[in-house]
């Protein structure tokens, strides 16, 4: 199931590690630590086209019927392994050796899945059968099926599993967000979704920043997307995480992308800060 000798880096995110179709481990900068992955989109299909995604073959499109039977053998082997089994010592870091969450994240836009609500609940029992319940479950989303009753009643049960949800937010205007997540979509509307996201389940804004041809974020663009937080309501969200392209692009528009210096990071997310948001900066 493993690959020999391969040790988990921040800088290698590649979903066949281990041979299973749904279940992979990463070490995570944001969570600090193993996050074990929950991929919904094996046919790494999703409805966005990000600048920045790390999928290779990435193509528009929904999830597949999900085997939710080898899903929870997967996870649940899996976790049995991470508590009981070598992989921790053989394949991690040492610094990292803890579960810091289980994440709907994989190839593509989780909440596409059309049964993603059983699947949320099966995957809570799962982790609580694990004996991990203080282990939160996240939904890395970029928030576009918000409006889906499905998908509300499945952030309901997150919330209640003590889930929170990552929202993709990276850009304030709609020129900007096309350009960036390749979607047209209006700024409004997002912001609309991030704050009826965050009235369902405790929400983090995530923000992949970069340069573009060589120029960095203007002011422009930066108050653009501190009004859009405005317009979510900044007092209802759990924070930002901001983070840098550590890890290659696979799609045409990487030949734009430049990885941002530390400090243009956390004069930004000095920005953040003062406006009230708790930041988190992984460059």
């Amino acid at each position: 199931m493993l690959t020999n000798g391969q040790m988990l880096t921040v800088s290698d995110h590649n979903r066949s590690f281990i041979d299973m179709t749904y279940v992979y481990p990463v070490v995570s900068r944001r969570a600090g630590g193993v996050s074990v992955g929950i991929n919904l989109n094996p046919n790494n299909a999703c409805n966005w086209h990000c600048a920045y995604c790390q999928v290779p073959g990435l193509v528009r499109g929904a999830a597949p019927e999900i085997n939710l039977p080898q899903l929870e053998r997967e996870l649940a082997g899996f976790l049995d392994e991470l508590i009981h089994g070598r992989f921790m010592a053989e394949h991690v870091p040492p610094e990292a050796r803890v579960i810091r969450d289980i994440a709907f994240s994989g190839n593509g836009e989780p909440t596409g899945c059309r049964n993603f609500g059983e699947i949320v609940e099966r995957v809570v029992a799962i982790r609580d059968t694990a004996g991990l319940g203080e282990v939160p479950i996240r939904l890395i989303t970029n928030g576009s099926l918000v409006d889906r009753p499905a998908v509300q009643a499945a952030l309901k049960a997150l919330a209640t599993a003590g889930g929170e949800v990552w929202f993709k937010l990276d850009a304030g205007t709609e020129a900007d967000i096309a350009r960036i997540n390749g979607v047209d979509i209006k700024p409004q509307a997002h912001a609309r979704r991030l704050a009826l996201c965050a009235s369902l389940c405790p929400a983090w804004v995530q923000t992949c920043l970069f340069g573009w041809d060589g120029v960095v974020p203007t002011q422009a663009f930066i108050d653009a997307y501190v009004d859009l937080l405005k317009m979510a309501g900044i007092a209802t969200l759990r924070g930002v995480h901001l983070y840098g392209v550590a890890r290659q692009s696979f799609q045409p528009e990487a030949v734009h992308l430049q990885r941002l210096e530390p400090d243009v990071l956390e004069g930004i997310a000095h920005i953040l800060k003062d406006e009230g948001l708790t930041v988190t900066v992984s460059p």
